[in-house]
């Protein structure tokens, strides 16, 4: 079962997960961050990047694999993933570039660009937590209804809801990719530590079909009850769905401190 804690809201949610990385981070130099991107991880990298200014520590070890990236997209692209990466993490952060790697979306290359991530993954030992969002669709990055859950990385193509949902980040939907390549269901489920934030009303459903639902490729999320070590962070808005909220919070309130999250 997968643990929820519910915060008051994103800022809470953000200092709680900051809070366990930084305790990685301490524990295990060259530890390795699975980073995902968009608004609800913001906390969490704010959160961070507040806690390494007032205390440093060094990150100059530390690695990080990015959960997806569009296809297409010129270099330099203030919404490729390599750059959202770049300004809302790498930078923020003190994170050595060369340290953290984006699926490579560049459409000559395309073919080989998921194998190769996976065996940089590998190579890098694997990732110790790793940060999700979820979709409406319930997809975890962008591994669409219909993923399965032995999918590794690969290009796929994005749903009119999701492109909708992200039209926000371009000058008109008409802009936002076709594909995208993503770490798939399998990768993720690979991760020593999953750590899933949702907030709002808007993600109650999709949050109630991955931690209580039927494990089923027509709700990706539903992947998460499948790993052994999963903390669920959520809002009361994003929780209102959930029909054990009660033993839910139960729980985190008589949790042991060593444990963490």
């Amino acid at each position: 079962m997968a643990e929820v804690i519910v915060v008051e809201d994103g800022t809470e949610g953000g200092a709680l997960v900051a809070g366990a990385i930084r305790d990685l981070i301490s524990a295990k130099p060259d530890a390795v961050l699975g980073l995902a991107t968009g608004s609800t991880p913001l906390p969490v990298y704010r959160a961070l990047a507040r806690s390494l200014a007032a205390d440093p520590l060094d990150v100059s070890r530390v690695r990080g694999f990015a959960l997806d990236e569009y296809v297409g997209l010129p270099a330099g692209h203030p919404e490729s993933y390599r750059s959202v990466i770049t300004r809302d993490v790498v930078e923020p952060l003190g994170l050595d570039p060369a340290h953290v790697a984006v699926p490579d979306g560049t459409l000559a290359t395309l073919e080989t660009a998921g194998p190769e991530y996976e065996r940089a993954i590998t190579a890098a030992g694997g990732v110790d937590i790793q940060i999700l969002g979820i979709g409406r669709t319930g997809h975890l990055g962008f591994n669409e209804p219909g993923s399965s859950f032995g999918s590794l990385t690969r290009v796929k193509t994005l749903t009119a809801k999701t492109r909708a949902d992200n039209a926000r980040f371009f000058d008109s939907p008409a802009d936002v990719p076709m594909h995208c390549i993503t770490q798939g269901l399998g990768t993720i489920l690979r991760a020593r530590h999953l750590v899933l934030l949702a907030f709002g009303a808007a993600k109650a459903h999709a949050v109630a079909a991955a931690v209580e639902g039927p494990i089923t490729a027509s709700q990706p999320g539903s992947a998460i009850q499948l790993h052994p070590h999963v903390s669920v962070i959520v809002d009361k808005a994003a929780a209102a769905e959930l029909a054990n909220l009660d033993y839910y919070m139960y729980a985190w309130a008589n949790k042991h401190d060593w444990q963490g999250i």
